[in-house]
């Protein structure tokens, strides 16, 4: 009796003293995810792939999936689960295999809150800081702490990026058999990535998803009628490959815009957990690329040309009186030449300004006028002012930045009309313009009221021997008029509905 006393005495000091301690950082860093225009994801920024999220935009079926995959008894448990506390002491004190909390208390303890450090000490630390956190927190507030930081395999942290990762969509879009999926692969996430793109482990996991569902039934959560209807969801690829070069030349300048935007260096942007809502549309994006690489105009090494020039390809979308970019084809190979041509490059403009009305005399216009080379982006907003009856707008990449729902930043442009007047708006067809500088460049400008485009060819000779990098003439390299080409491309980007003339 007075052991039994004692033993029940040490045991409710310990407790007494415990702490519940703040999460490690590494539990908590997130980083930026960057959005397209209708909230495709585009890329993110930082050390961890991992997005915070409150529970009320997980889905209460996906709450209840992992409830079902991890712990049963969740909602009405102390926090621990005894047999497994027992198993860990006989393991530690016998030699033999490590044993791991059951609950998802203990687990939610044991990855964000402490060391990986194994010892029976440790374990029964986890285990009262568990119990505390149970008397002291509510069942959401641990779920939540649990959803936003347990591994999914896939380099996700979080359902949020597990979401993403597995099946394109963000958190408060997954549907039921994709929770139930996710909740599934909780178990061992280094086998379960490989889902849908390895047949015995898609089969494996399969089995597993539907006793998840069968948990929920039993735990009251999935009516019989739902889990009869439940069909087991597709992946997306995995293993992805290297990262699309166009989606990088896209992160670096709106990376770039947004921490200016923030007033935050681009480090402190990386590991803020900001959701950065950019005016690039994907679709169009993937267009232009898939139209460059169709036509083989992939920036690269010439063959037909009796000497090493490189050609570049640019393109740019506009957005006429608003000034938002909706593409930025700045290069084929972000690994060989991370220098976006779109954004940077010193292009020969020769005779492609000459469309341009008389009266777009306003700065910076008349500026671009008086210069012999331009970039891609300051030829197309001059003819998405030009498509604007004359209002240039500054072209800007990010729409709005959010952090916990909390819009931080929002773009207000301000397009402001030129005071020579302009030509009235383009209404419907699209007027077109070819021009360049010689058999140097080649460029292509349309533009019509929901979208000024502009494509540019050019060619150089990389440096050598000290010489430095020189304009190379286009036709030995594409092999043809370069003029045809370039417009060609650029009917091949122009969106589809849009009529021509």
């Amino acid at each position: 009796m007075t052991l039994t006393t004692g033993v029940c005495g040490a045991v409710s000091g310990a407790y007494a003293m415990v702490d519940i301690p703040a999460p490690h950082p590494e539990a908590v860093v997130q980083s930026t995810v960057f959005l397209d225009d209708r909230g495709d994801y585009v890329g993110r920024r930082g050390p961890v792939d991992r997005q915070e999220v409150p529970l009320s935009r997980v889905p209460r079926h996906v709450q209840e999936a992992v409830i079902a995959a991890e712990n049963r008894s969740f909602r009405t448990d102390s926090g621990i689960a005894p047999s497994s506390i027992a198993r860990a002491a006989w393991a530690g004190v016998s030699g033999g295999a490590r044993q791991g909390g059951s609950t998802i208390t203990q687990q939610y303890v044991k990855n964000a809150l402490l060391t990986p450090e194994q010892s029976f000490s440790r374990k029964a630390r986890e285990a009262m800081i568990a119990v505390k956190m149970d008397r002291t927190r509510s069942k959401d507030e641990i779920l939540e702490g649990y959803l936003n930081t347990v591994y999914f395999g896939r380099g996700a942290a979080g359902i949020e990026s597990a979401a993403r990762n597995y099946f394109g969509v963000s958190a408060d879009r997954l549907s039921l058999e994709e929770g139930a999926a996710l909740a599934a692969i909780i178990n061992l996430p280094s086998y379960y990535e490989r889902a849908g793109g390895d047949r015995d482990v898609t089969t494996t996991l399969r089995r597993r998803w539907a006793w998840v569902l069968d948990g929920m039934v039993l735990n009251g959560t999935l009516t019989a009628a739902e889990r009869a209807g439940a069909v087991f969801p597709a992946f997306r690829f995995y293993p992805s490959g290297k990262t699309e070069g166009q989606r990088q030349y896209l992160l670096d300048v709106a990376a770039a815009e947004a921490a200016d935007r923030l007033h935050i260096s681009p480090e402190e942007l990386a590991r803020g957990g900001y959701r950065v809502h950019t005016t690039f549309d994907l679709a169009l994006q993937d267009r232009a690329t898939q139209a460059v690489q169709a036509r083989s105009i992939d920036s690269g090494p010439a063959r037909r040309a009796p000497v090493k020039a490189r050609l570049h390809t640019s393109v740019v979308g506009v957005v006429p009186g608003d000034g938002a970019i909706r593409a930025l084809y700045g290069g084929s190979d972000y690994a060989r030449q991370p220098f976006n041509d779109a954004l940077s490059g010193a292009v020969e403009t020769g005779t492609v300004l000459d469309a341009l009305s008389v009266g777009l005399s306003r700065p910076p216009l008349d500026a671009l006028r008086r210069k012999p080379t331009a970039t891609p982006v300051e030829v197309t907003a001059a003819y998405a002012a030009e498509a604007a009856g004359g209002r240039y707008t500054t072209p800007y990449t990010i729409a709005r930045i959010t952090r916990g729902g909390k819009t931080l930043y929002q773009a207000r442009p301000a397009p402001a009309r030129e005071s020579g007047g302009g030509e009235a708006p383009v209404d419907g067809p699209v007027a077109t313009h070819t021009g360049g500088a010689g058999d140097r460049t080649a460029w292509s400008t349309s533009w019509a009221d929901e979208l000024a485009l502009g494509v540019a060819l050019f060619a150089e000779e990389p440096p050598a021997r000290g010489r430095p990098a020189a304009a190379a003439r286009l036709t030995p390299v594409v092999g043809e008029d370069p003029r045809a080409m370039v417009t060609r491309l650029a009917a091949d980007i122009r969106p589809a509905e849009t009529p021509r003339r």
